[in-house]
C-alpha cells in the first residue's frame, strides 16, 4: 500500500476497524478515511454509491458487520443475514466501480464446516455442512469472500480475504446476552466479584475448543496482508493453539479476580466441538502472532473497566 494512499475503514468504531486504524497508524499511514453509521448506512446501496463517487479510496479494509454470539445468531437469523450480506456487497462492488486498488474483506472461521478436519485448513471450506447456530452468519460471510474471488477472476481485481479465529480486545461488546463468550466471561466474573457472588453459572459443558486472537495482532496481520498477499483462497488469522472454554472460563475467573466457584448448565448449547485454524499459510507468509491469550485477556479486562460505554447494559 502507498504510504500516500487513500484508505477507506469500513466499521472503524467496531472492535476490528479500531484496532485496524491504530495498526494503519503505527506503520505510518494516515489517509484514513471512515464513516460513523449515522454518517453512512452500509446496508443503503445509494448511500454507499455517493460515499465511494465523491471519495474514491485507493484501498479498502471492510470491516463492518453484525455481529454477536449464539444468542444473537439464533435468534435473528434473517436479519444476521440480510445486513452482512446486503452491506458487504455493497462495499465490495463500488469499490470494484470505483477502481479501488486492493481490498481486504474481513470473515469468520464460523464459515467452515461444522465438523471439517482439525486444524482448519483454507482449502476445507464449503466441503460439508455448516455450524446450524450460526449458519446465517457463515452464509453471507462465504458470499463476501466468494464474491471477492469472483471479481478477481472476472475482472483481474486484487481482492482477498482473512479469516479470523475468534477475537478479543479493546472496544469489544460485552453486552450480556448478545456477546461472544470471552467478553461475557469477563462481564460475568466482574460483576460476580463486585456483588460478591459465591458461585457463576456458565452455559454448556465447557468442552468444546476454541482459539482466541487479540484484536490487535488481527489488525497488524491484516495491514501484513495488505502488503504481502494477493490471491483468491482465503488467509487464515489465528494462534494455532487451542483451549478448553472450561480452561478459558477459569482463565478469565484468575485475571478478574474471581474466586467463587464455577458451575455449568449442561442444557444450554455448546456450539461447534472444535474450531482450529491451520496458520501454516499465515506463517509461510511471515506473520506471526505476538500477544499470548493471558496478556490479552489483561488487556481486555482493563479496557472493560475503563470504557464504561463498552460496558453496556
Amino acid at each position: 500500500m502507498n504510504k500516500e494512499g487513500k484508505i477507506y475503514v469500513a466499521g472503524h468504531r467496531g472492535m476490528v476497524g479500531s484496532a485496524i486504524v491504530r495498526s494503519l497508524e503505527r506503520n505510518g499511514y494516515h489517509n484514513i478515511i471512515t464513516r460513523t453509521h449515522k454518517e453512512l448506512d452500509l446496508t443503503r446501496q445509494d448511500q454507499v454509491e455517493k460515499f465511494f463517487a465523491e471519495e474514491k479510496p485507493d484501498y479498502v479494509f471492510l470491516a463492518a458487520a453484525k455481529v454477536g454470539g449464539i444468542v444473537a445468531n439464533s435468534e435473528a437469523l434473517a436479519d444476521f443475514m440480510y445486513d452482512n450480506m446486503i452491506l458487504e456487497m455493497n462495499v465490495i462492488h463500488e469499490a470494484w466501480k470505483n477502481n479501488c486498488k486492493k481490498l481486504l474483506f474481513l470473515g469468520s472461521s464460523c464459515i467452515y464446516p461444522r465438523m471439517a478436519p482439525q486444524p482448519m485448513k483454507e482449502n476445507c471450506l464449503l466441503t460439508s455442512e455448516l455450524e446450524k447456530t450460526n449458519e446465517a452468519y457463515a452464509l453471507a460471510k462465504i458470499s463476501g469472500l466468494k464474491y471477492c474471488e469472483f471479481l478477481n477472476r472476472q475482472y483481474g481485481t486484487d481482492y482477498i480475504s482473512c479469516m479470523p479465529t475468534n477475537l478479543y480486545g479493546p472496544n469489544d461488546n460485552y453486552h450480556p446476552t448478545h456477546s461472544h463468550v470471552l467478553p461475557a466471561l469477563i462481564r460475568r466474573f466482574h460483576e460476580a466479584k463486585e456483588q460478591g457472588l459465591t458461585e457463576v453459572t456458565c452455559w454448556g459443558t465447557g468442552s468444546p475448543l476454541r482459539e482466541f486472537l487479540y484484536v490487535d495482532d488481527l489488525a497488524d496481520g491484516c495491514v501484513f496482508l495488505m502488503n504481502n498477499y494477493s490471491g483468491n483462497e482465503t488467509v487464515n488469522m489465528g494462534t494455532g493453539k487451542e483451549l478448553t472454554i472450561k480452561e478459558l472460563t477459569e482463565l478469565v475467573a484468575k485475571v478478574v479476580g474471581y474466586t467463587g466457584e464455577i458451575k455449568w448448565d449442561p442444557t444450554k448449547p455448546d456450539g461447534t466441538p472444535r474450531k482450529l485454524l491451520d496458520v501454516s499459510k499465515l506463517e509461510g507468509l511471515g506473520f506471526h502472532y505476538k500477544t499470548e491469550l493471558e496478556e490479552g485477556i489483561r488487556l481486555t479486562y482493563e479496557d472493560f473497566l475503563h470504557n464504561p460505554m463498552r460496558a453496556e447494559r
